[in-house]
């Protein structure tokens, strides 16, 4: 009689072991799609590693950190590769819902606009928002910047030390909404020329020392010598 009813009790302890254990099966299925696409999988932790081609995405919830494979990062990350695992890192703007890297977003979550990389709640200064883009747009958007002009000094080309030249970008759309006045660009550099005109035969004066300190003082110049 006692050995019977051992024997039931242990039946008893081994059915509620397996129930314990099928209910932990079925939360981690629910939680983790049944570790998909994991290499290595934990009950309590998700997945360790991926498949190939997979992204181990890893996110906390509290003090615990959970581990899923996917095919594609989900908003606000962006999958980076490497030789072990792949991985998506999450975008540093918490106002970013794509990002190509981790300071560079691609496109910004709802409410903020997207300009040079960054999220913005209202666009910067000298940009206007276009609400179908949700993208701050320059309201002088210029064009490419033309090739440098010959190196020259007060219209000479040669017989000076140095001389300077010049590029300038045009306007090639500007906002019609807004009042602005966009000007053209212009950027300047010192450049060397040549000393000697051709067929210009070089002067071969002897210089005191004066003389060349005062060349050495006057280095930035850009008067001929």
């Amino acid at each position: 009689m006692q050995w019977i009813l051992f024997m039931l009790l242990l039946f008893i302890n081994s059915m509620e072991m397996l129930m314990q254990n099928r209910r932990k099966k079925q939360a981690s299925a629910g939680l983790f799609e049944n570790c998909t696409g994991c290499i290595m999988c934990s009950e309590d932790n998700g997945c360790i590693a991926c498949q190939q081609r997979l992204f181990l995405l890893i996110w906390r919830d509290g003090i615990r950190q959970y581990g899923a494979c996917v095919h594609a990062c989900p908003p606000g990350y962006f999958g980076v590769r490497g030789q072990e695992v792949n991985r998506c890192t999450k975008c540093r703007s918490p106002s970013c819902e794509s990002c190509f890297s981790k300071d560079f977003c691609m496109k910004c979550k709802e409410k903020f606009y997207l300009h040079k990389g960054k999220c913005f709640s209202t666009c910067p200064s000298n940009t206007t928002a276009q609400h179908s883009t949700r993208e701050c747009q320059e309201m002088c958007e210029m064009g490419p910047w033309s090739k440098w002009s010959p190196c020259s000094n007060e219209g000479r080309t040669c017989g000076c030390k140095w001389g300077s030249k010049s590029r300038t970008r045009e306007v090639v759309r500007s906002a019609k909404e807004e009042a602005v006045t966009c000007l053209a660009q212009l950027e300047s550099r010192k450049c060397r020329m040549k000393k000697h005109c051709p067929g210009e035969k070089p002067k071969t004066t002897k210089k005191t020392k004066r003389e060349k300190k005062q060349k050495k003082q006057k280095g930035d110049s850009l008067a001929c010598t």
